[in-house]
């Protein structure tokens, strides 16, 4: 992940003057190649890394005069990179975090956007706070938490949120949301109903006093209702390790489809199909096991191919590119499509 940088940032090995010249704050045909989790070779027409949340303007007053669209990533783990991108990215590498204990136990944690959000994950736990374990080990950084409204194993990050600051491209100023502000739902908030107005720069959760576990999902359901958050994160890291490849290793983006909400009436006509009813009357359906239903586990296009165990998760098996993402994919939503009458919708955003 992005690593603090006084002077330069380290990019494949290699250092790289960071670009100060206000008339031009970014750097032609930046290679963003070992910044998507994917692994999918890509290289942008201006970029820059961010380790200020003052560059953000001045990003975004040079991608205005250029006529280019203005983009932001952190940890790439969200992205499908296409192989030449006309915009100007911005890597957030903005780094900080802080902890403020109240008097009744409750904790307000603070952290930068370009914070790992797995790292600030274990250091919530470490300093002895719960909230967090649930969401241990989903890759990526603090800033797009909200916008995916990331959540796994029964917890969302709603669940946790308390507030955080963005800058607004169509005011030029930084904005404070609330809650209520970020139009939290499964999946989506705010910040994806207005793709490209927000940029996220600080981010601040409030942890309980009076934390319990949650341990309603299958493989943490075995574990004592007295188990500390260490016990818990431990077990989410197990049980996500078991079915999801590293990145590291494996190029991925994690899980590649929302699992879709459809109709009581639709769901009860998939035999079989696994469904979790919703407050509204809809039901949430495994995207996984209707793709594994239409027997594409391993199938791949090009390099790049559907994890032969979890069938949720596209990889890179080596030399794929984004056409070749891009063609998987379309082919998973036309069987799916045609087998159920579910549309699944990919979650990784497509950057070109």
């Amino acid at each position: 992940m992005d690593e603090e940088m006084p002077e330069t940032m380290p990019e494949d090995g290699r250092a790289t003057t960071r670009i100060d010249d206000a008339s031009r704050p970014a750097r032609p045909d930046f290679d963003l190649s070992a910044r998507n989790t994917l692994k999918l070779p890509a290289t942008a027409r201006y970029g820059a890394f961010v380790s200020d949340a003052g560059q953000i303007a001045a990003l975004d007053g040079f991608a205005r005069r250029e006529g280019l669209p203005f983009v932001v990533i952190g940890g790439g783990s969200n992205v499908v990179l296409y192989p030449r991108i006309e915009a100007v990215v911005a890597v957030l590498a903005t780094k900080g975090r802080s902890v403020v204990r109240q008097a009744d136990g409750s904790a307000l944690v603070t952290a930068q956007a370009g914070e790992d959000w797995p790292d600030f994950v274990q250091w919530t736990v470490g300093q002895g706070f719960g909230g967090l374990e649930n969401l241990a080990g989903i890759p990526g950084t603090v800033g797009a938490a909200p916008v995916q409204n990331i959540g796994a194993y029964g917890v969302e990050l709603a669940d946790r949120f308390h507030s955080l600051t963005a800058y607004d491209r169509v005011e030029g100023r930084f904005v404070d949301f609330e809650r209520s502000d970020c139009r939290f739902r499964y999946r989506q908030s705010v910040f994806k109903d207005e793709p490209g107005r927000f940029v996220i720069t600080e981010v601040r959760l409030w942890l309980p006093a009076d934390w319990q576990p949650v341990l309603g999902y299958a493989g943490l359901d075995s574990l004592s209702k007295t188990a500390d958050p260490a016990t818990v994160m431990a077990r989410v890291l197990a049980l996500r390790g078991s079915k999801l490849p590293d990145w590291r290793i494996l190029g991925n983006a994690g899980s590649f489809f929302h699992n879709p909400v459809v109709s009581a009436e639709l769901a009860q006509s998939i035999d079989g199909a696994p469904r979790y009813p919703q407050p509204d009357g809809t039901v949430k359906l495994s995207a996984g096991w209707l793709i594994e239903r239409c027997g594409l586990k391993g199938y791949r296009v090009g390099d790049a191919g559907v994890f032969e165990n979890h069938a949720l998760v596209i990889v890179n098996h080596g030399n794929a590119t984004a056409h070749d993402v891009e063609g998987l994919a379309r082919t998973v939503k036309s069987a799916v499509r045609e087998a159920f009458a579910v549309t699944l919708q990919q979650e990784p955003l497509e950057v070109r």
